[in-house]
């Protein structure tokens, strides 16, 4: 039997009446959630999801603003803009959208704004937040994956986890985020050997390396979760997750599909940090 589909587009949906209902509340003590939003350069990729997250912005009530800067914006000028936002009392999240052009430090940048107002979850503090188990804002890919497995009631307690990518926004603290949940966890990358063999002996696999189709079928323990946090642009102008689809929805019990998985959630985790934030006065 097919695996069942984990419908994050249906999901997100509803964590965004969720924030659209919150945000009215908040209304009535007087405070609105405010987004603001750094861009910097020409990328394809991050206009569509900087338009994507300001469409989120306007559908939920939260008040965004985009800063939008050419490719030779200077890296002065945007730590200037960080510090001017961490100062606006009407700013209770800012996102600075990556990549950054190459004459900008993006650790630098990412490192300027206020931890409080860090709602992608990056800097040091919220990240070492997370490794100590203490509240913060979550990186939001992770915490919608998390999301996505506590709403289809996926079994994690005992459970042998891999995560197939150790970058600091989606492999470390998923895996992190797993480990609370008390299940055991392995971390691959692209130089771990004999990857098949670990990745077979996964009850959850989450493949985040951005390598199109890489988790074959026969990568994937029958019965298993797979979770696919890879966007790859084929040739042919179509996208394609991490795993190669068809074929493992044949053998797993769930899967997410690409794209309408992992990356609305991303979108709604957003909204929920920036809320969180405003929520915090």
């Amino acid at each position: 039997m097919p695996a069942y589909i984990l419908d994050g587009k249906s999901l997100a949906a509803q964590v965004r009446a969720g924030v659209k209902e919150k945000v009215s509340r908040l209304a009535q003590r007087g405070i609105r959630p405010g987004l603001s939003v750094i861009l910097a350069g020409d990328d394809p990729a991050s206009k569509v999801y900087v338009r994507n997250k300001v469409r989120a912005c306007e559908e939920t009530g939260v008040a965004s603003r985009l800063f939008a800067y050419p490719s030779s914006v200077s890296e002065a000028e945007l730590l200037s803009r960080v510090g001017a936002l961490n100062a606006d009392p009407a700013v209770h999240g800012i996102l600075v959208q990556l990549p950054l052009p190459r004459q900008v430090d993006a650790q630098r940048v990412l490192d300027a704004v206020s931890p409080a107002k860090d709602v992608d979850g990056f800097h040091d503090v919220n990240m070492g937040a997370l490794v100590a188990g203490k509240p913060g804002l979550l990186p939001c890919t992770p915490a919608g994956v998390m999301r996505l497995l506590e709403h289809a009631d996926v079994p994690l307690a005992g459970r042998r986890a891999v995560v197939i990518g150790r970058s600091n926004i989606v492999g470390k603290p998923l895996a992190l985020l797993l480990l609370r949940k008390d299940a055991t966890v392995t971390i691959c990358h692209s130089k771990s050997g004999n990857l098949s063999e670990i990745t077979r002996e996964a009850d959850i696999l989450v493949a985040a390396i951005g390598r199109a189709k890489l988790v074959t079928a026969a990568m994937v323990k029958p019965g298993a979760c797979v979770i696919d946090v890879g966007v790859n642009r084929l040739p042919d102008g179509t996208l394609a997750g991490d795993v190669d689809y068809e074929p493992v929805r044949q053998i797993a019990r769930w899967i997410t599909p690409v794209p309408g998985g992992v990356g609305p959630m991303t979108i709604a985790m957003l909204l929920e940090n920036c809320l969180r934030a405003a929520a915090r006065e």
